[in-house]
């Protein structure tokens, strides 16, 4: 037997301005065939998983495409089209095919649809034929579509936010593939949409609502005739139609089955509604409370998540670590001009910057005079599992710079914080410091939990604002908890 496997992840935060483009794709993953695999094999990723699943039953592997690239923009016309095209003609190349694993991400946003990971499955699915087994693996934020549920045969999202557990949905993808290629199962999947958007910092599944949650889905896993269930947190970072949270049950040829669980679950979803809804400190009073916290504490800049799309050059968190004269503490800021300044000057400079705050709402660039501590090509690895199945990282040049007690790792690349290693790679030591900044949600809580006891989400201003009624939607569901408080109904299909 023969599955091929297709990979296209990227979340598009259509708040920002800018596009997500080509070239961010090649900064990232573009790979053809064997190509894949040599990329993918031995990752932390589902596409990994569906290697590995695949093998463990003696099933040929035909890797086709994947391409991914960091949360960004909308993805442009131009380059949509061709990677619809890459898919296509990958297809046509690959013969003869059993089955296929699919990996999008469920919140991809392109200029020609909202819903562009419901799309290209579509093509695929004209392109393959209805006989054709198709399942696929999930983002659980995810903006899941009615029409991604109608043309695959299963969707599996990851269990965990961080996600530590892309590898095994991977294999559980190709193990139930294998069970439906044998005839032995028959996959049944029925979707429910609650009217309701969460609140991102509310998504960690270590932390209640999404603990209570999880173990109910969890439960609901483990009745008879039940293949696979899944909690969709949804991407509030997306103004599109398909934003929200969903329930996903599949189940072996029981299609009311799968109904009623899918509904028990968005039931039990909306009736923990208010508990999705939670404010946050501002940056001065965070940093005054991790003042009084064993450090290192880590303040989790909710408005610069760059793992929602976010710029990565917000400075509201540095200003207030200055203002409050922290003696140690450590953020990460995007800032090329600023690097290539540092690059000119040497180590052990003292040198007049502008470094960060480029970006709407991204705050006042942090100003004065900086040292020039050291310089680095800002590559490094990952060997554990972390958020997002990454492995290998390129920051691009970065230099570390020093201004009172305050340290800034300035990259010439944005950079999600999901691996310490981003820190002990610019020969810094997380544990020396008071405070660490990761401009991220839930997601560096995976790698720094190694070295931070304390956690403190922080509602800074941002494209990835933690407060979503702060954003301006046009084209979003209604009603919708929490913008519509009023809203009754459990449930709404898309």
């Amino acid at each position: 037997m023969r599955v091929g496997i297709i990979g296209l992840l990227q979340e598009s935060n259509t708040f920002l301005p800018e596009k997500t483009t080509w070239e961010h794709f090649e900064a990232d993953v573009l790979a053809r065939g064997e190509e894949v695999r040599q990329r993918f094999a031995d990752a932390p990723h589902e596409i990994g998983g569906f290697f590995q699943g695949l093998a463990e039953r003696g099933i040929d592997a035909v890797p086709i495409f994947a391409a991914r690239a960091l949360p960004y923009g909308v993805i442009d016309q131009r380059t949509f089209a061709r990677l619809l095209a890459e898919i296509s003609e990958g297809l046509k190349s690959a013969g003869r095919l059993d089955g296929l694993l699919v990996a999008p991400h469920g919140a991809t946003v392109s200029e020609t649809d909202p819903d562009a990971d419901g799309y290209w499955l579509e093509q695929i699915r004209k392109q393959v034929g209805p006989a054709v087994p198709l399942i696929g693996t999930i983002d659980p934020h995810a903006n899941l579509s009615q029409r991604m549920v109608d043309v695959c045969d299963a969707l599996i999202a990851y269990r965990t936010n961080p996600h530590v557990d892309q590898h095994a949905r991977g294999v559980e993808a190709a193990l139930l593939m294998d069970l439906v290629l044998r005839k032995r199962v028959k996959p049944t999947m029925a979707a429910q949409f609650p009217p309701l958007a969460i609140s991102i910092e509310c998504q960690c599944t270590e932390e209640q609502p999404c603990l209570a949650l999880a173990d109910i889905t969890g439960a609901i896993r483990g009745e008879v005739g039940v293949l696979s269930a899944s909690m969709v947190l949804g991407f509030p970072y997306a103004d599109v139609p398909e934003m929200g949270s969903a329930a996903i049950v599949v189940t072996d040829n029981d299609l009311t089955l799968a109904e009623e669980l899918a509904e028990r679950l968005a039931g039990e979803m909306w009736q923990r509604k208010h508990a999705f809804v939670h404010p946050l400190p501002s940056a001065e009073a965070a940093v005054e409370l991790a003042m009084t916290r064993l450090g290192p504490v880590c303040l989790l800049d909710t408005g610069d998540n760059v793992g929602g799309g976010s710029p990565g050059d917000g400075t509201w968190l540095a200003h207030a670590l200055l203002k409050k004269k922290v003696d140690r503490a450590l953020v990460c800021l995007c800032d090329p001009h600023a690097v290539a300044a540092a690059e000119e000057a040497g180590i052990g400079a003292a040198i007049a910057l502008k470094i960060g705050g480029q970006s709407t709402l991204g705050g006042e660039p942090v100003t004065g005079q900086f040292r020039v501590t050291s310089l680095h090509q800002g590559k490094f690895n990952e060997d554990q599992p972390r958020h997002g199945g990454f492995s290998t990282f390129d920051q691009g040049p970065t230099a570390v710079l020093t201004q009172q007690g305050l340290t800034v790792i300035t990259t010439s690349k944005r950079m999600v914080p999901f691996s310490l290693h981003q820190i002990t790679s610019c020969d810094l030591d997380p544990t020396s410091f008071q405070i660490l900044v990761a401009k991220g949600v839930n997601a560096p809580i995976a790698a720094y939990r190694a070295v931070c006891p304390t956690f403190l989400r922080v509602g800074t201003p941002g494209v990835t604002a933690a407060d979503m009624i702060s954003l301006k939607f046009h084209y979003r569901r209604v009603p919708l908890f929490p913008f519509e408080q009023e809203s009754t109904s459990p449930s709404a299909g898309l």
